[in-house]
C-alpha cells in the first residue's frame, strides 16, 4: 500500500503504548490498516502515536485514550472510537497489568481484574455494532494457558489475595470471555479468537520479585517477534472464520479444559455484565 493510499481496514489496539501492543499496531500501520491506539496516558500515548506515523504515515494512526480500569473511561473511549470509525475490522486487546498487592479501581474494583477483564469485555460489548458493520470483522485477546479456576464468591480478592493467582485467574477468564463471545458470535460476520503470545521481554510483570523477573526475561523474546506472529492471525485470509480458537506462533493451540466449560463461561459473563453495568440499551 502506497503512501496516500486510502485505508480501507481499521483496527483498534488497547494496550498499544509499549510491548506487544506498540509493536503489534506498528506492524498493522505498516501493512496498511488504520490503526486507532489506546492510551492511559496521554504523553505516552503521544509517543506511541508519533513512533508509528514517523514509519506508516500519519494517516494510519490515531490516538484515543481510555482506562481499561475505569469503567467510566472505557464508556467515554467506545463512544469517541463509535464517532470516529463507523466501522471496524479489528480489535485487539493487547493491555494487561500486574500488581504485588491489592490495588482496587475507582470503582473499588480489583485492579487486576477490572482491566484485565472487565474493561475489555466492556469496550468490546460497546464496539460490537461498529464491528457488525464491517464486511467481516476480528475480535482478538492476548491470554495465557491458564489453568487458575476462579472463585466466583471471591473475584475481587478481598478475602484472599495472591498476586500470582490473582493474574492468573485474569488470564483464565480472558480466554472463558473470548470463548464465550465466539459462541455468541456465532454464524455472523464477527469471530473473537484468543491469542498467547507465549514469554515477551515487556514491563508487564514489573512489579513481580526480582527472581521472577530475571528469570522470565532470560527466556522471552522481543515485543517485534511476538507481534509478527500475531499480524497474520488479524489479517491474514488464512484465518477468516476461525472463530472460538488459542493460537500461538500461528498455531492453533489447546486450551485448559476449564476455559472451555459454557457453564462457567456464562457465570463469568452474567458477573461481568452486573459489574460493569452493562445493559441491553448499550449493544
Amino acid at each position: 500500500m502506497t503512501a496516500g493510499a486510502a485505508i480501507d481496514r481499521r483496527a483498534l489496539v488497547t494496550g498499544a503504548t509499549s510491548g506487544i501492543g506498540l509493536a503489534l499496531a506498528g506492524a498493522l500501520a505498516g501493512a496498511g490498516v488504520g490503526v486507532a491506539i489506546v492510551a492511559r496516558d496521554p504523553a505516552s500515548g503521544e509517543r506511541a502515536r508519533a513512533a508509528i506515523a514517523a514509519t506508516a504515515g500519519s494517516e494510519r494512526v490515531e490516538l484515543f485514550e481510555g482506562d481499561l480500569s475505569d469503567m467510566a473511561s472505557v464508556r467515554s473511549l467506545a463512544g469517541a472510537v463509535a464517532q470516529r470509525q463507523p466501522t471496524l475490522d479489528l480489535l485487539v486487546h493487547c493491555a494487561a497489568v500486574y500488581t504485588r498487592q491489592r490495588n482496587l479501581t475507582v470503582d473499588g474494583l480489583e485492579t487486576m481484574f477490572a482491566t484485565n477483564v472487565l474493561g475489555p469485555f466492556l469496550l468490546t460489548n460497546l464496539l460490537l455494532d461498529r464491528l457488525r458493520a464491517a464486511e467481516a470483522a476480528r475480535v482478538l485477546v492476548l491470554s495465557a494457558p491458564s489453568t487458575v479456576r476462579l472463585d466466583f464468591d471471591d473475584l475481587q480478592g478481598e478475602r484472599r489475595f495472591r498476586s500470582l493467582s490473582a493474574f492468573g485467574a485474569s488470564k483464565a477468564a480472558d480466554l472463558l470471555f473470548t470463548f464465550e463471545l465466539a459462541r455468541r458470535l456465532e454464524d455472523g460476520p464477527v469471530t473473537a479468537n484468543a491469542v498467547h503470545p507465549g514469554l515477551v521481554r515487556t514491563d508487564l510483570m514489573r512489579q513481580a520479585l526480582a527472581p521472577l523477573r530475571w528469570a522470565t526475561r532470560l527466556v522471552s523474546a522481543p515485543p517485534a517477534r511476538a507481534a509478527a506472529a500475531i499480524l497474520p492471525l488479524a489479517l491474514s485470509p488464512d484465518f477468516h472464520g476461525a472463530n472460538g480458537r488459542f493460537f500461538k506462533g500461528g498455531r492453533e493451540i489447546e486450551a485448559p479444559p476449564y476455559t472451555r466449560d459454557p457453564d462457567v463461561a456464562r457465570r463469568l459473563w452474567d458477573a461481568s455484565t452486573a459489574l460493569t453495568g452493562l445493559s441491553e440499551g448499550d449493544i
